[in-house]
């Protein structure tokens, strides 16, 4: 990556792989590439080099679109756009990459609510007044309804109260219990959730360490 002193190499020989039904925690310094390794790993750097293979599929022979689709990542800050609720949920559903596809109705969306203790959230409530914990649960709910295989979380919990926290590791616990694979930043103590914990550092990915 570009730097005030020429190329800069923030991740070095970096590799790893994840597996259905695992969740792997990447934990390190600040500073220390945990962030760009997730958009890496989410084809979201033009330029970076090295190889990504999904179920053998080497990246380049994905349309980065489709690859997105598959290998989704929920940053730190999620998106909340302006509108009410099932607009925020409905909002991949607007783009091209699915065009054509059916979009959850009305009572989808409402068990989905249910699933994450927001039953009491209306669809056409103004999701500008949900509060912080609120927010980060509709952007994941809206990140796993479009069904993705890979989920790259970033640090999905440093901003959340104790409830709130709980109920994004129950939903991460139930996509990996139907599949899908995990790796989540994180600088909050082991929830023991994690199959394994990795440590990156200084651009490597440091040998594996029992998650606590």
């Amino acid at each position: 990556m570009p730097g005030d002193a020429g190329e800069v190499r923030v991740l070095d020989g970096v590799c790893f792989s994840l597996a259905a039904g695992e969740i792997t925690d990447i934990v390190g310094p600040s500073g220390s590439g945990k962030t760009t390794l997730l958009r890496a790993l989410a084809r979201l750097l033009p330029g970076v080099s090295g190889e990504l293979l999904l179920d053998g599929v080497p990246a380049d022979r994905v349309l980065a679109s489709t690859w997105r689709s598959q290998v989704a990542l929920l940053p730190q800050k999620p998106a909340i756009v302006d509108g009410d609720v099932r607009a925020n949920l409905l909002l991949p559903w607007t783009l091209k990459v699915r065009h054509g596809q059916t979009p959850p109705d009305t009572e989808h969306l409402d068990d989905a609510l249910l699933g994450v203790a927001l039953a009491d959230i209306a669809l056409d409530r103004d999701a500008a007044r949900l509060s912080v914990g609120q927010q980060a649960r509709v952007a994941l709910l809206r990140v796993l309804l479009t069904r993705p295989r890979v989920l790259l979380l970033d640090e999905p919990d440093a901003a959340l109260d104790d409830a709130s926290s709980e109920a994004v590791a129950a939903l991460t616990r139930l996509f990996v219990e139907g599949g899908g694979a995990v790796a989540r930043v994180r600088h909050r103590r082991a929830d023991g959730l994690a199959g394994r914990r990795m440590c990156l550092q200084a651009g490597h990915l440091d040998a594996e360490v029992k998650a606590s």
